[in-house]
C-alpha cells in the first residue's frame, strides 16, 4: 500500500457465507473478487467516511457453523475464532494502523482489541463505538435489533462494556437474518427489498414504531441499531420519525 494517506484501515466482516448459499443476505455471501466497494456492506452510508482513508475490505472468514448469518452464542464463537487469525495477520503484515471490525454483534472485539494493543493498531468495533458515540449524544439510548437470541446477546455487551446504565431499552423489529427454521412469517431479505424499491415495508414500519416507543416509553434520547443486518434500516427510522413529529 502506498504512504500518501495517513490512515490504513483494514475492515474486516465477522465471518463470510458461500456464494451458492440460500441464506444469502445483502453483501455477506458475495463473490470476494468483486470490487471491495461492491462487497461492503451500507457503502452508501459508509463510504463519505472513508474519503481520506486508505482501506482495504478483508474477505472474511468463511463461516465454518453453516451457510447463514450469526445469531446464536455457539455462531458467534465460531465466528470470533476465526476472525482473530486473520486480525493477527494483518496487524503482523504492517499494512495498517486501524482495525475495524465489521459486524454488530462485534465477535471477538476484546480479544482482537488485545492483538492489535501489541501491534500499537487502534481496533473498534461496532457496538462499541456506537455505544459511547451514543452516550455523548444523549443522556440514555435504545437499541433498535432483530428478533431471537441476538437480543439477548446485545444485552449482554452492554453489561460488558459497561453502559448498562445508559440503556433505556432493547427492542426489535420481529424478524430474524435468513437462517434454516426462520423461513415462517415476513422475511428481512424481502422486507428490505421492498423498502428500497419505495413499496410499503413491514420492517420499516416495525422499527419505526419500536424506534418511537423506546423515546416516549422508555425515555430513550438516542436510537442505535443492534444487528448490521438492520444498518440499512437508518435513514427509514429518521425520517419515518420525522415524520410523526
Amino acid at each position: 500500500m502506498s504512504d500518501e494517506k495517513s490512515y490504513r484501515f483494514l475492515l474486516i466482516p465477522p465471518f463470510r457465507l458461500p456464494t451458492d448459499t440460500k441464506w444469502g443476505y445483502q453483501t455477506l455471501h458475495k463473490d470476494t473478487s468483486l470490487p471491495k466497494v461492491k462487497r461492503l456492506m451500507n457503502e452508501e452510508m459508509i463510504l463519505p467516511y472513508l474519503q481520506d482513508v486508505e482501506w482495504d475490505l478483508h474477505p472474511g472468514a468463511l463461516a465454518s457453523y453453516g451457510d447463514w448469518p450469526v445469531e446464536t452464542r455457539e455462531e458467534f464463537a465460531y465466528a470470533a475464532n476465526a476472525r482473530l487469525i486473520n486480525i493477527r495477520e494483518a496487524c503482523e503484515s504492517e499494512k495498517y494502523n486501524g482495525i475495524v471490525l465489521l459486524g454488530g454483534g462485534e465477535p471477538g472485539f476484546l480479544e482482537a482489541r488485545e492483538i492489535c494493543r501489541k501491534h500499537n493498531i487502534v481496533c473498534t468495533g461496532n457496538a462499541h463505538s456506537q455505544m459511547y458515540l451514543a452516550s455523548m449524544l444523549g443522556n440514555k439510548f435504545s437499541v433498535i435489533d432483530i428478533s431471537g437470541v441476538h437480543n439477548v446477546y446485545y444485552r449482554d455487551l452492554i453489561y460488558q462494556h459497561q453502559l448498562n446504565h445508559r440503556c433505556a431499552s432493547i427492542r426489535n423489529i420481529g424478524m430474524h437474518l435468513p437462517r434454516p427454521g426462520a423461513e415462517e412469517g415476513p422475511q428481512l431479505r424481502e422486507e428490505r427489498r421492498k423498502a428500497l424499491a419505495g413499496e410499503t415495508s413491514l420492517a420499516v414500519n416495525n422499527a419505526v414504531d419500536q424506534a418511537e416507543k423506546a423515546l416516549l416509553e422508555d425515555g430513550a434520547e438516542v436510537i442505535t441499531l443492534g444487528c448490521s443486518g438492520v444498518f440499512w434500516l437508518k435513514p427509514f427510522i429518521e425520517n419515518g420519525l420525522a415524520e410523526r413529529g
